[in-house]
């Protein structure tokens, strides 16, 4: 049987080819289904390949993550704990596989020195020899089998005594999974998915079958006054061992370097090499100021609450950042966030934000701040009316961090308000499993999912979009943006007396806020049948609405069963009319 089994969709069947070859000339065997024999079911084939491979390379490109054989390939493959991803024309691949690293080999030309092809040699290497390859000529030579070391952080377990401080033991949670993927020889779980076992009671055990890992970290923070207190242990998953454990009982201006020595600790008691860079790269906290670092981590916690359209939101994290950034000013992540939230305020509320000038602040501090080149890309597309170099700018975000939440959901705006609505899809479905909060990319999904057809698609994201909702409702019933996202997802499952519940109920909580009411329009438009209804509404607040808003009006397909109707051919083109005018007389 073959080492490698290689998983592809139709149109990419050249690049397939090519990956083969590679592979095949360092000495690998592998298949593919141009092997097919005459004589036997294609399924037999495929089923028996598959689970005979000790390494599965899942090729994805646009045409791969809408395939059903690719993606129950790929499903089989992470069950078996044999998946190598890659994305070939830049595709992320669809949920669950995002939560999985994936090598870039858009535009590969074969040069087995990139680092794409490095990464996929390695994981290749990892699983089909027990050890990483280091290069293309020595990969012939025998290596001695090594156990696979993956990890999944737990969410530290708050025991403040305060649920406020949430947020603190939270972003030390986010922090330590941040470090421990900057170390080349461990495998971390996805913060995304191991924020889903927040708050439940698993054996490691359990956890190592689940998320097919070899160790699990766990531990807890007690915050109070100017003291703070972290236990943590490192538990091997299958031998159910204690592999390391301490306690730090500290000022809270050491939790910098508590941060440090657990990171290190970690790969210290795993036995794996961490590299200078790797070190420096960990020790970067981006401020030497605890203050500065606390007021981020809460302005953090409150812009991944998801209430997109919120302008209470924004405000908060404008503020908490601008007083992190007067006691730091060189902190570029302050800088980055003020920027994204500022960016909301101006396209989203038409507020005279200066968001560009925070970005650029960032990145003169920071040059490979991903989320400040989202917000240079939201003036290009939504100011200049620039796209081409608003999709070069969030390309180039994508590069230096495509697990960013910021990025993906940028990515996938641009791509739906220009009405690539397939295209749009694999990012929004990565928003979406980055921040479990975010039911903004949820119901845009399901936006995405109606306007190409797909039924299935929609009724799971509609779905997604109703439970977080009702999450953030039960701790806020006047959230608008909930309300708004809520009842659209209620209005596609079918729920039409909810929904119109919902939308009443909304437009009593939080008349003034955009995203809610045109949300509430393209539910009573596409959803409810009700064009009366939607075009009375439309006219409530189009014509004060953002520019941003307008120019949608042309494209959201959830608005297509309007256009007909020359009451909304009338407000748009006095919509339109109004933003032009504006637009010729700040010229």
């Amino acid at each position: 049987m073959s080492d490698i089994f290689v998983s592809y969709g139709r149109s990419t069947e050249a690049q397939a080819h090519e990956v083969a070859e590679a592979l095949r000339s360092v000495g690998y065997n592998v298949w593919r289904d141009d092997e097919l024999p005459a004589h036997r079911a294609y399924g037999d084939v495929i089923e028996e390949r598959l689970h005979a491979a000790k390494a599965v390379v899942v090729l994805w490109s646009a045409e791969a993550a809408r395939s059903q054989w690719v993606r129950a390939e790929a499903d089989i493959a992470r069950e078996a704990g044999t998946l190598v991803q890659v994305t070939i024309d830049g595709t992320i691949p669809p949920l669950p596989f995002n939560q999985i690293q994936c090598a870039d080999l858009k535009g590969w030309n074969g040069d087995t020195n990139a680092p794409g092809w490095r990464k996929v040699e390695s994981s290749v290497a990892l699983l089909v020899r027990g050890a990483p390859q280091e290069s293309s000529q020595s990969s012939q030579a025998k290596v001695a089998p090594v156990r696979r070391v993956a990890i999944c952080v737990l969410p530290f377990i708050n025991l403040s005594g305060d649920a406020e401080q949430e947020y603190f033991s939270d972003g030390i949670t986010d922090d330590i999974i941040t470090d421990l993927s900057k170390v080349s020889a461990l495998s971390v779980t996805a913060r995304n998915t191991a924020f889903t076992l927040k708050g439940q009671t698993l054996e490691a055990g359990q956890i190592a079958r689940q998320l097919n890992v070899t160790h699990v970290l766990e531990g807890s923070i007690r915050k109070s006054g100017d003291r703070v207190r972290i236990n943590a242990q490192l538990i091997d998953a299958e031998a159910g061992d204690h592999v390391w454990a301490d306690r730090y009982d500290r000022d809270l201006t050491d939790i910098f370097a508590i941060q440090d020595e657990i990171s290190k600790a970690i790969v210290s008691a795993l036995q794996v090499k961490l590299l200078p860079k790797e070190k420096k790269a960990i020790e970067n906290r981006g401020t030497s100021s605890v203050e500065a670092y606390n007021l981020y981590l809460m302005a953090r916690q409150h812009w991944i609450s998801g209430n997109d359209g919120d302008i209470r939101r924004d405000e908060v994290v404008v503020r908490l950042c601008r007083q992190a950034t007067e006691i730091d000013p060189n902190y570029a992540k302050a800088w980055a966030l003020i920027a994204l939230a500022q960016a909301e305020m101006r396209f989203g509320h038409s507020l005279p934000e200066d968001a560009l000038s925070s970005a650029e602040r960032a990145l003169e501090l920071d040059p490979n701040l991903a989320e400040a080149l989202c917000v240079k890309a939201r003036y290009l597309s939504d100011e200049d009316g620039k796209s081409e170099e608003a999709d070069r700018q969030i390309q180039a975000a994508l590069r230096l961090d495509p697990e960013s939440w910021e990025v993906n959901k940028e990515a996938a705006r641009i791509l739906s308000r220009s009405g690539k609505m397939r295209e749009a899809i694999p990012y929004f479905e990565k928003a979406a499993a980055l921040a479990e909060s975010d039911y903004y990319s949820t119901g845009m999904l399901a936006t995405c999912y109606a306007a190409v057809g797909d039924v299935e698609g929609l009724h799971r994201a509609a779905k997604m979009t109703l439970e977080r909702t009702q999450r953030v409702l039960a701790q806020d019933p006047a959230t608008g943006s909930a309300l708004g996202h809520g009842a659209v997802a209620l209005a596609a499952l079918g729920d039409s007396e909810r929904a119109k519940e919902w939308i009443k109920r909304a437009l009593l909580m939080d008349p003034d806020n955009f995203t809610m009411r045109w949300n509430l329009t393209c539910a009573l438009s596409r959803f409810l049948g009700d064009k009366d209804g939607a075009i009375d509404l439309l006219a409530t607040f189009v014509d004060r609405a953002p520019p941003s808003f307008v120019e949608y009006l042309r494209l959201d397909t959830d608005l297509d069963p309007l256009r007909e109707d020359p009451r909304f051919e009338n407000l748009a083109a006095t919509a339109e009319q109004r933003v032009a005018a504006s637009r010729t007389a700040a010229a």
